[in-house]
């Protein structure tokens, strides 16, 4: 028997004025069901995911999970459509995150190799989609459950976040990635023969991308030989399949990148990169995926900053998570590790790295690692992802186009990511300007996803 599932989000960001709670709305097991197929949404400010300047007093009408139009305040609305006055709030494309991961946190707080559940999978991609995050790509350490739900989401039988994904991904014996994980959640192949076997396992399994782990942790553990990568990138392009590459200094991005890959999945932190390797950036199409949220996350929860005091982290984060970071000793301890002054240190060079790749015309993603480690947290990452962008130097519209229109061009998902008719209709909705600060995409109004009102506020739709 179908059971009404009502979630009450209480969102108040420091700084701003107003008390927002999110809600979804009822749902039966699996897709939400609208509650109206015909929408329209009058007289908003309109950020399209293109970089274009926003547009001010737009109408959209929504049908069967599209944008059948756009117009000016005078659209009439169809018979029997749902009409929503948005005047005063502000409408982007539902956020895309280019590299998150399901089902590998448990608790809101451990990391298990237990955690890759229908149920716990599921949760996490309502929280994704809560918070605005309409589109996933989980980059590797995905059991074939992943397969399955993706499935179903396109017969439109399950909600939460749109899933794309790198399925297991290939890592090192005995190296990276160093997290807790099922054996059938990660490829660790000890040959060239091994490794183009699981490339060829996986692309008939339709994924996105071939995730790649190109790291050897500071000299901890054993990296992945150019012979494995090198076919890895052979056999993923001959099954036409792009490779996505974990990496953290900028020799191996150097090789990476000229040997192939398609995309680096992660900042450059090691050293501020050269001018050659932004020239071979360029000349090889590859594109940059920042993720700040790695590294800051390591450190940043010692620090008390005020965005913890708000419940639009809170809620995210859980109670489990938040009682870690507040328990004796914590912020101790992470002052203490010898790390942190590392995780500090690759922050600053990433962030410059970000810049001067971005002014040069390298092609930028945006991503978060979120749902990797607990800290790493879905649907706020990637809010705060947007924050630190900025803070790297990135106007608020880059950062945003970015998150939308951009991600979508590396997703090859041309059905998403900017606001136009025939598009789909995956939407964020703020009570406040992004483009005059950039933390107010962090003011949720409401979320729809292929049409469908996923978050609002309780009282204005009945």
């Amino acid at each position: 028997m179908l059971r009404s599932i009502y979630l009450f989000i209480t969102i108040f960001v420091s700084g701003f004025s107003g008390l927002a709670q999110i809600v979804t709305t009822p749902q039966a097991p699996g897709r939400q069901t609208p509650e109206q197929k015909v929408v329209l949404l009058r007289n908003a400010r309109v950020i399209d995911g293109t970089g274009a300047a926003p547009r001010e007093h737009v109408s959209l009408l929504l049908r069967d999970g599209k944008i059948e139009q756009i117009g000016g305040t005078e659209m009439a609305p169809p018979a029997g459509a749902q009409v929503r006055d948005l005047t005063g709030k502000t409408v982007l494309p539902g956020l895309i995150s280019a590299h998150s991961h399901l089902g590998l946190i448990v608790d809101d707080a451990e990391s298990s190799a237990s955690g890759y559940t229908r149920e716990n999978v599921t949760a996490q991609l309502k929280q994704f989609e809560r918070y605005g995050v309409t589109a996933i790509l989980s980059l590797g350490l995905n059991r074939d459950l992943v397969f399955v739900l993706r499935d179903e989401q396109q017969a439109g039988r399950l909600g939460g976040a749109s899933i794309f994904t790198a399925g297991r991904g290939i890592g090192v014996p005995d190296g990276a990635p160093p997290l807790p994980a099922a054996t059938d959640q990660i490829f660790r192949p000890a040959s060239v023969k091994e490794a183009r076997s699981d490339v060829d396992e996986m692309a008939a399994q339709r994924v996105d991308f071939i995730k790649i782990w190109v790291d050897k942790l500071h000299g901890k553990v054993p990296e992945m030989s150019p012979e494995i990568y090198k076919a890895v990138i052979d056999e993923a392009h001959k099954r036409h399949v792009r490779v996505a590459a974990h990496v953290y200094s900028l020799d191996d991005a150097k090789q990476l990148v000229a040997d192939g890959v398609d995309v680096l999945a992660h900042s450059v932190r090691d050293q501020v990169v050269d001018d050659a390797f932004v020239r071979s950036m360029k000349q090889h199409d590859v594109w940059y995926v920042p993720t700040f949220t790695v590294d800051e996350s390591a450190y940043i929860y010692a620090e008390n900053p005020a965005f913890m005091k708000t419940p639009f982290f809170q809620q995210a984060a859980g109670p489990k998570l938040m009682a870690k970071f507040a328990a004796p000793g914590y912020t101790e301890k992470i002052r203490q590790d010898p790390q942190t002054a590392q995780h500090q240190k690759d922050f600053e060079i990433g962030q410059q790295n970000l810049k001067k790749l971005f002014d040069a015309g390298v092609k930028v993603a945006f991503g978060t690692d979120s749902g990797a480690l607990p800290g790493r947290i879905p649907g706020f990452a990637e809010h705060h992802e947007l924050v630190l962008m900025v803070r790297a130097g990135l106007t608020p519209m880059q950062a945003i186009t970015a998150a939308t229109g951009e991600n979508a061009k590396l997703l090859h998902a041309s059905d998403r990511g900017t606001i136009a008719v025939g598009k789909r209709a995956d939407l964020l909705v703020l009570d406040a300007d992004p483009l005059i600060d950039i933390r107010n995409t962090q003011r949720i109004f409401a979320v729809y996803h292929d049409g469908h009102n996923i978050v609002d506020l309780p009282g204005r739709v009945k």
